[in-house]
């Protein structure tokens, strides 16, 4: 057999080889070591980073990108851009609730849409006249993308590295995030902890100066660094109202969690799932938008919005290369289209919930599992040394990582990552599957997570860390 050399791509650990996809199909990848060549097959339970939604090598949308091949035309959005762009985004408008959005701007990725959602929200105040708005308010514990200026509205393990090259942290003032399992005192009631992270995004906001800022960034659902907390009910309306009082733009980052991930409703946003909010002004998606067959991101924009930028310049102030891209978004198209027409929105909630139960039911088991949380197809346990006190582990001990490296043995992919509480300490695990998985396929996923945290728990106790 050849020997193979190292890695030559420059990402993840530099010099060695990650596993290697090599097919897919359905719920499962084929992965090969890429130096003894041993393949096996694995159930992706992440979908990569919440990304997958039709399941992989999807027959229709194999089908769909052969035609979008044969005829897509690329054009600079500045100049021409094309139907199919434009279709995609009348479907994201009539899908959701009605009135909430009136035009889309399609990017390659989360980051990518949250860098041009800044931009969006400066020239809307410099549309009305009020350039003094350049504050963006955002949460701790949060994470809206690599690219330098969503560092800066970031707050987390990933980003604190890069914190002396972003955005000022005058500009980019953060707020708690909402996370009742490590922040809501005992015996402080659900109002009266609702009522504490409103009051501190009031005060924040008058802190920074009223008329000084832009917007309120937040994940409706939680990603990665917090590991999918929901909002608690009525959150999203108190900072809506909030907002509303001071002309802030309320922005909501749903890339990971929303278009069908996490809906009670079977709709597309996970916003939706919370009857008291009215919607946002401005919202990020991506991930599931193209399911992984494309690179393929968005930012959808409120009537309110759109109006402000119609009524002044009527102009958007620059264009990417491959922004409104037609290949990405007629393929991208397809994959919602047979999401909606098969009902898998509302599959995926539903059979997301059936996971979160079984989560909650076998993690009494366990010794270590401090907290299950989620909401429709996005769930996370989180891991401490001591569930009585939910001290956390060592932050050296990288258990998050540990556990996502058990279930890989296991067979099915997740996502561990530490730095849960404070960007240093605190792990957790998420899960985010395909939108077309069964129940059986729940029980597996969940009751798989929960082998591989058990068997990681005899390792622990063996060694005396436990």
């Amino acid at each position: 057999m050849t020997v193979k050399t190292n890695s030559v791509l420059f990402s993840g650990a530099v010099d060695n080889h990650a596993p290697m996809a090599v097919s897919s199909k359905g719920n499962y990848i084929t992965i090969e070591d890429a130096i003894t060549g041993t393949r096996r097959e694995i159930f992706d339970a992440m979908g990569g980073a919440a990304v997958v939604a039709l399941g992989h090598c999807d027959e229709d949308i194999v089908e769909a990108i052969a035609a979008a091949a044969k005829t897509s035309t690329y054009t600079f959005p500045a100049l021409i851009t094309n139907y199919h762009a434009e279709k995609l985004a009348k479907f994201l408008i009539e899908k959701s609730p009605e009135g909430a959005f009136s035009a889309a701007l399609f990017t390659c990725s989360g980051s990518e849409t949250n860098e041009n959602g800044m931009k969006t929200v400066y020239q809307y105040w410099l549309e009305k006249n009020q350039p003094q708005r350049t504050v963006f308010l955002s949460r701790k514990q949060s994470y809206h993308g690599y690219t330098i200026g969503c560092v800066g509205l970031s707050e987390s393990t990933r980003a604190m590295p890069f914190k002396a090259i972003s955005v000022p942290a005058e500009i980019t003032p953060k707020v708690s995030p909402c996370y009742p399992y490590r922040y809501q005192k005992e015996g402080q009631s659900d109002e009266e902890y609702l009522a504490e992270l409103l009051q501190e995004i009031e005060d924040a906001i008058l802190k920074a100066g009223p008329d000084r800022v832009g917007a309120f960034l937040l994940e409706t659902q939680s990603g990665s660094s917090l590991g999918t907390v929901p909002a608690v009910p009525g959150y999203l309306a108190g900072v809506r109202k909030i907002c509303d009082k001071y002309g802030v733009l309320m922005w909501l980052d749903e890339v990971m969690c929303g278009t069908g991930r996490a809906s009670a409703t079977g709709g597309l946003h996970c916003w939706e799932s919370y009857p008291d909010f009215s919607g946002p002004d401005l919202q990020s998606i991506g991930k599931t938008l193209g399911g992984g067959f494309v690179t393929i991101a968005g930012l959808l924009i409120s009537p309110k919005v759109r109006d402000v930028f119609v009524n002044g310049s009527n102009m958007v102030y620059g264009a990417q290369t491959y922004h409104q891209h037609s290949f990405n978004c007629q393929v991208a198209l397809a994959v919602q289209q047979k999401i909606d027409k098969l009902g898998l929105r509302q599959n995926m909630y539903d059979m997301g919930m059936l996971i979160g139960e079984k989560l909650t039911q076998l993690a009494s088991e366990t010794k270590i599992i401090g907290d299950v949380r989620g909401l429709g197809g996005f769930w996370s346990i989180e891991l401490v040394k001591n569930k009585a006190t939910k001290e956390p582990f060592a932050a050296s001990m990288k258990m998050g990582l540990r556990v996502t490296a058990k279930t890989l043995e296991n067979g099915m992919t997740s996502m561990g990552l530490g730095g849960t509480i404070d960007g240093v300490v605190g792990d957790h695990v998420s899960i985010a599957p395909t939108f077309i998985i069964t129940e059986e396929d729940a029980n597996f996923i969940a009751t798989t997570l929960i082998k591989s945290v058990k068997e990681v728990e005899a390792e622990l106790l063996a060694s005396g860390d436990l």
